[in-house]
């Protein structure tokens, strides 16, 4: 979506603000969304069955952008589609982390596949779209959504599928004051990152640089990412989790003023597109295993799905609206604001992780 949805939007003929509302949604969605279908999963126990609930809505709603191309159809697609869509990636995060047991840092090592399938088709759609037109992104995400839907499919069911679930108060958890600051660093991360989803593959377009490079860009990104996960295990035993939050917050920083005053140096781009091993990799792999960390089991569900309604639901939606908002006064103005908004939350997480679960 991320890579191509913006240069679709703009083909249609939207600006900047426009588009940065439209990309919000899905992020405001996530608010709200996930923490029903986590209550729902715990009252019902069928994670599995919401998974595939989730994906086949998701897929039926996304069909709307074939009917009508105006801004507010195209918010209610985004709103019922991504609602539906929310229900999928928490629920799913507790069936791995149950399948794994008692080795959860392997956890990374199983991600690293959407990162090879992201590669994949944020390449091949730069090429598709090159030769045929911008036009045809609609078409290919359907297929996609269709395809996660049938893979679903083949999960096999979890041992607890049915099992109603006791929950302990998430409230309770959530106040915690390890699991504030890890939330605040979360989000003021996603803020930045809003912006990135949103307007990179534009800033990236008006400085000349073809579909084709910008599908590899995205693409060495992620390559880096799936290079961080296949040794994130021995990471985390080296380092412990506090250690590799901070690190990636501080990279984060690093990263957003480089693309914001540095883009013209392509060498220094890719620099930059590496670092997303660890504005994003290291990160959501190490937030991940912090949730479970801070969360009783009972809770894990809850906590999975918060962390992805304030950081990634939020942050991200914050992110891509106040890029949208801000975007005339220049990518340097926005991208030197995300670096900003990173190191605060690295401080917030030098002095906020002291928990001793989170070494």
């Amino acid at each position: 979506m991320f890579p191509y949805w913006p240069l679709y939007l703009q083909n249609a003929g939207f600006d900047a603000e426009h588009i940065g509302a439209l990309l919000a949604i899905p992020m405001l969605t996530k608010v709200v969304a996930p923490n029903i279908w986590s209550w729902l999963a715990d009252t019902t126990g069928r994670r599995l069955g919401i998974i595939q609930l989730g994906s086949l809505l998701g897929f039926i709603c996304f069909t709307g952008v074939f009917i009508d191309d105006g801004f507010w159809w195209l918010a209610i697609v985004m709103v019922s589609y991504s609602f539906f869509w929310n229900a999928v990636l928490p629920q799913h995060e507790v069936i791995t982390l149950n399948y794994l047991a008692d080795k959860p840092e392997r956890y990374s090592r199983l991600r690293l596949w959407g990162s090879v399938g992201f590669i994949i088709a944020v390449t091949g759609a730069g090429k598709l779209y090159e030769n045929a037109g911008i036009d045809t992104f609609p078409w290919l995400a359907l297929g996609l959504l269709a395809t996660i839907f049938l893979s679903s499919l083949t999960i096999p069911k979890p041992l607890e599928e049915g099992t109603r679930v006791q929950r302990d108060s998430l409230w309770r958890a959530a106040m915690q004051g390890s699991v504030l600051a890890f939330l605040c660093a979360g989000i003021l991360l996603q803020i930045a990152h809003g912006a990135y989803y949103s307007f990179f593959s534009i800033y990236m377009e008006e400085l000349g640089y073809t579909r084709t490079a910008i599908g590899m860009l995205w693409s060495i990104g992620v390559v880096a990412e799936v290079v961080v996960f296949i040794v994130m295990h021995n990471l985390l035993l080296s380092f412990g989790i506090r250690t590799v939050l901070i690190a990636s917050l501080v990279l984060a920083a690093l990263r957003w003023f480089i693309i914001g005053y540095g883009s013209h140096w392509f060498g220094l781009l890719i620099f930059a597109q590496c670092l997303h091993a660890f504005t994003f990799g290291t990160f959501h792999a190490a937030a991940i295993d912090t949730i479970r960390r801070l969360f009783k089991p009972s809770t894990q569900g809850g906590g999975q799905a918060l962390y992805g309604a304030v950081s990634f639901g939020i942050g991200g939606a914050l992110g891509s609206f106040l890029a949208g908002r801000y975007w005339s006064e220049g990518a340097e103005f926005v991208f030197g604001t995300a670096s900003f908004l990173c190191a605060i939350a690295a401080v917030i997480a030098w002095f906020g992780f002291r928990d001793p679960r989170l070494h």
